[in-house]
């Protein structure tokens, strides 16, 4: 663990004005910093924001960042998906101006064990169900980072906490300094955030620095079934357990068909399920690394295989919604790209209506090219991608552009049949026509709901 930072009276700059910079800011108040921030939004789009900040008299930038306001600077903090290539961070960083992430900072005054949890896909599912595990051998865990409460909200937590459970995103990574934790959860790479890096093996570096201040007293859980992820197994100076649904391993957890099975340091145990809510491969591939994670950490069998029994999934994340004359909706609406896409067509047997598109990645389609081919029926496209993919996926399967997620909704149950399956699954953000996935979500999940069963 990191020794404190001396922030007082030390000129810190915020950067990004979401729950985390929120948080951030006060953190930094709390330490005698002098604090001001800058946001890209303008003001009025963040009136809540403003409002709960104005009584602090801190400086706030709106509307954009400006160099001027960045080299005057002895720290800069970014906020979670803040770019740190746009030119005044840059010039920042010339003028040697530290720039690191709210985790860094975070880390700095966390006097408890992290387990952090990265991967393309999979992250949220894992982290609950990790701290769930805790929860239930009775350990004081907190869960949070890029889902949930910010990292910095459990700094100076005292003996409040025994241990932290936190998913952590790429862009997290990407201004860590010594953020440790004492396990690091690799779930999968694929393809991801084009938009954002330059290319692949850049959103690649980004996550594997999880691994980059770990010492032989740390752990790495590792997918044994993920070339990518393999590539650096060799390089990693820690203590690892691997887990896959192709082959037993020697230390770490695989699945057989039917059970997980788990070998850690010479104990070996199955957990059936049979009884599990979790359905589709990809909960698999979560299970099997919360099992071993949690195991690790103190959980007993008996404790982890109540939460499996017990853990219906997370809402957006391959969601059964509803019902209708035989014809089952699904929403998917955290499938924001093809890796997370593949998995969830992979946990049907059926033929599937798939709803897909929306504020395009860039990244490569063709992962997905058989999938649409033998298990879509019909394809209905909807935001900024629906040309491109209409394109690629057009020869493969039925495919239709519609203007609306509420028109890809009623088009789908009007053409599905009983025993078939509509799923919303886009393999794109949400930010062309929605806030966030959550939105999309809600909006698909309303307009199943509008479904006339009569």
């Amino acid at each position: 663990m990191a020794e404190n930072m001396d922030l007082a009276g030390r000129k810190v700059l915020v950067v990004g004005l979401a729950r985390t910079g929120v948080a951030t800011v006060k953190f930094l108040q709390s330490k005698g910093s002098i604090v001001s921030t800058s946001e890209a939004k303008p003001e009025e789009e963040m009136k809540e924001v403003w409002q709960e900040l104005r009584p602090t008299g801190i400086l706030m930038e709106w509307g954009g960042h400006t160099v001027e306001h960045f080299i005057r600077q002895d720290l800069i903090v970014l906020s979670p998906g803040v770019d740190p290539s746009m030119e005044p961070i840059q010039r920042a960083l010339k003028s040697g101006i530290p720039v690191i992430s709210e985790i860094e900072l975070a880390y700095h005054f966390i006097r408890h064990p992290i387990i952090a949890i990265t991967g393309t896909n999979g992250k949220t599912t894992t982290t609950h169900l990790i701290g769930e595990m805790l929860k239930a051998e009775g350990k004081k865990v907190g869960v949070g980072g890029n889902v949930g409460e910010p990292l910095i909200l459990f700094a100076d937590g005292g003996d409040q906490w025994e241990v932290l459970v936190a998913e952590i995103s790429s862009f997290q990574l990407e201004r860590i300094e010594r953020f440790r934790p004492r396990c690091a959860v690799l779930l999968n790479i694929t393809e991801d955030h084009l938009d954002r890096y330059p290319a692949y093996q850049d959103y690649i570096e980004a996550k594997i620095r999880i691994f980059e201040n770990q010492n032989s007293k740390d752990w790495a859980v590792l997918n044994r079934d993920d070339s990518v992820v393999m590539r650096f197994v060799e390089k990693l100076k820690v203590k690892k357990a691997l887990f896959s649904s192709r082959e037993s391993v020697k230390e770490g957890a695989f699945f057989n068909g039917q059970n997980i099975h788990l070998r850690l340091g010479g104990l070996e145990e199955k957990y059936s399920l049979t009884d599990v809510p979790l359905k589709g491969i990809h909960n698999v591939e979560n299970m099997m690394a919360a099992i071993t994670t949690a195991r690790l950490f103190g959980s007993s069998k008996r404790s982890i295989e109540n939460v499996l029994l017990q853990f219906q999934g997370l809402e957006h994340r391959l969601e059964f919604v509803r019902e209708v004359r035989g014809i089952r909706f699904y929403n998917d609406s955290k499938g924001t790209n093809v890796g997370s896409v593949v998995k969830s067509l992979q946990s049907f047997l059926e033929p599937v209506i798939l709803i897909a598109g929306g504020k395009d990645k860039h990244t490569d389609l063709a992962p997905l090219r058989d999938l649409i081919r033998d298990r879509v029926k019909r394809l209905i496209l909807i935001g900024e991608a629906r040309e491109r993919m209409a394109r690629e996926f057009g020869p493969l399967t039925d495919t239709v552009i519609v203007k609306t997620l509420e028109e890809a909704v009623s088009l789908a149950y009007q053409t599905a049949k009983s025993g078939e399956v509509i799923l919303l699954s886009p393999a794109c953000s949400s930010f062309d026509m929605f806030k966030d996935y959550k939105e999309r979500g809600k909006v698909f999940k309303e307009a199943v709901y509008k479904i006339r069963t009569g």
